[in-house]
């Protein structure tokens, strides 16, 4: 036990000899050994492989790591800085002591940051969204790709990453929770014979229904919903799973119209007529 005290008391007496420049390097490499250590602990507490790490599901566990993963990253920030200044100073706990870290933390002007920490565990905790989902918020709206301490990253579908803070984040509409309405209108020529439509529609309707997995119920007609100028107009609906009305709307368009084609069934389209004069004596 003497000779293990004697090693670490060597061991502090060498490091206080290096001097302030090697010392500062030696807290940065252990800052960073301490990020991918953490880093590490947290992908394997949070992923259950053969019986180990924690059971939720893969969203969930998602958005767990890019928190926790935040939370280890301010505090190693934190510790490696405060140390790194007492090197420099030596003076950081006098400075700690009299100002007490409330007060230091009020003085970098950081009251927007204790509210963005905060709301960041409310959205966590409560679990309003999730890594992957798609949300509208702050008059943003994208693909959640991470939950941090302080902000949230939003990918919109032009690409585009957005930065939220969390304390600018309030009233959220989740777009990945429950089933959603796909809605599709269609108009028909005044000429058609209506029923004829309508069963034309449903034989198509039917057919999705059995080959769209993402359906969940429907695709029903509802009938006829207006009375356009040159044309009558037919709404279907149904309901789909969570991101996927879209490529349904696109797809019974696409049926509606070939089964409509295949029918005889006139879709109207603006139509211009040019009619051209012949001079008299062009005539004679």
């Amino acid at each position: 036990m003497t000779d293990a005290y004697r090693e670490v008391f060597e061991y502090l007496l060498l490091i206080n000899a290096l001097g302030k420049p090697v010392r500062i390097i030696l807290i940065i490499a252990l800052a960073w050994l301490a990020l991918r250590i953490g880093g590490v602990a947290i992908q394997r507490l949070l992923t259950q492989r053969e019986g180990r790490g924690i059971a939720m599901p893969e969203q969930r566990a998602k958005t767990l790591s890019g928190l926790l993963s935040s939370l280890l990253r301010y505090t190693v920030y934190f510790i490696a800085g405060v140390t790194i200044l007492d090197e420099l100073t030596g003076k950081i706990s006098t400075i700690l002591a009299s100002a007490g870290i409330v007060g230091l933390a009020i003085s970098f002007g950081s009251q927007s940051l204790v509210k963005d920490v905060i709301t960041g565990f409310f959205i966590i905790f409560e679990n309003q969204f999730a890594v992957g989902e798609y949300i509208q918020a702050a008059g943003v709206e994208g693909i959640v790709e991470e939950i941090g301490l302080r902000m949230t990253k939003l990918r919109d579908f032009n690409g585009e990453l957005h930065y939220v803070p969390n304390g600018e984040i309030g009233k959220v509409t989740n777009h990945s929770r429950g089933t959603k309405r796909a809605l599709v209108e269609i108009g028909v020529a005044y000429e058609e014979d209506l029923d004829r439509v309508l069963k034309v529609m449903a034989d198509v309707c039917q057919q999705a229904a059995r080959d769209l997995p993402d359906i969940v119920e429907g695709p029903d007609v509802l009938g006829v919903v207006a009375l356009g100028e040159s044309e009558v107009t037919i709404r279907v609906v149904a309901m789909t799973r969570p991101l996927e009305k879209w490529k349904i709307e696109r797809e019974l368009l696409k049926r509606i119209k070939l089964a409509f084609d295949q029918a005889g069934i006139e879709i109207p389209y603006p139509r211009r007529i040019v009619l051209s004069s012949v001079p008299a004596k062009a005539r004679d």
